[in-house]
């Protein structure tokens, strides 16, 4: 996938980039904030699988929370880790989160047990980290490569933890279908190899 808008500068590109994952992140405080002065009300938009109904909550759910302590865990991985994918292009980057994001949340509907409620941005937050390892070793350049590496550095041992089936009401499934999400959409939607110029022959 090619972004074929104005070219912007790096530093126009980090402006935009941080704009939208602050005013991401602001959006999930707000809905938090109206979720607990209504009783949790709005954790009725999580999937509960394998309900027809509950295909319409795919999208609501991840950016639903249950409880702030939740929303806290979620904050800066997702700050993070978007604000580096949305530097690569923002029309990308909405094409990588919708792939995630649906194909996160349609295998949580057929394969988390059954009367669960699954809502957080974790799904989303797993797909991202994917989508920029992935991205980083298929460019083989020094930044992506480095990002690779530090994100992996920093968060690659939470996120092992995250795909433990033995962790009490954490869904891993949600982490491991964005994860295998977000590894697929460093495939589909991703920046390409820039390709050298062929060797002259002798």
């Amino acid at each position: 996938m090619r972004d074929t808008g104005p070219v912007w500068s790096r530093g126009d590109r980090a402006k935009a980039a941080a704009r939208l994952m602050l005013g991401w992140i602001a959006l999930l405080w707000l809905l938090e904030i109206a979720d607990t002065l209504s009783g949790h009300a709005l954790d009725d938009f999580g999937i509960v699988p394998r309900v027809p109904g509950e295909l319409i909550d795919i999208v609501p759910a991840s950016f639903i929370h249950f409880g702030f302590a939740h929303l806290v865990a979620n904050t800066v991985p997702l700050l993070v880790l978007g604000f580096l994918a949305a530097l690569g292009g923002l029309r990308r980057f909405a094409a990588v989160c919708a792939f995630v994001i649906v194909a996160d949340g349609l295998g949580v509907w057929l394969i988390s047990p059954a009367g669960t409620n699954t809502a957080g941005a974790s799904g989303l937050i797993f797909g991202l980290f994917g989508y920029l390892v992935v991205t980083g070793l298929l460019l083989r350049r020094p930044l992506p490569l480095i990002t690779a590496v530090l994100i992996t550095a920093v968060w690659g041992g939470s996120f092992a933890l995250g795909l433990s089936p033995t962790q009490a009401g954490v869904s891993w499934q949600a982490h491991l279908l964005g994860l295998a999400s977000g590894v697929t959409a460093a495939f589909l939607f991703g920046p390409k190899p820039r390709s050298g110029p062929a060797p002259a022959g002798r």
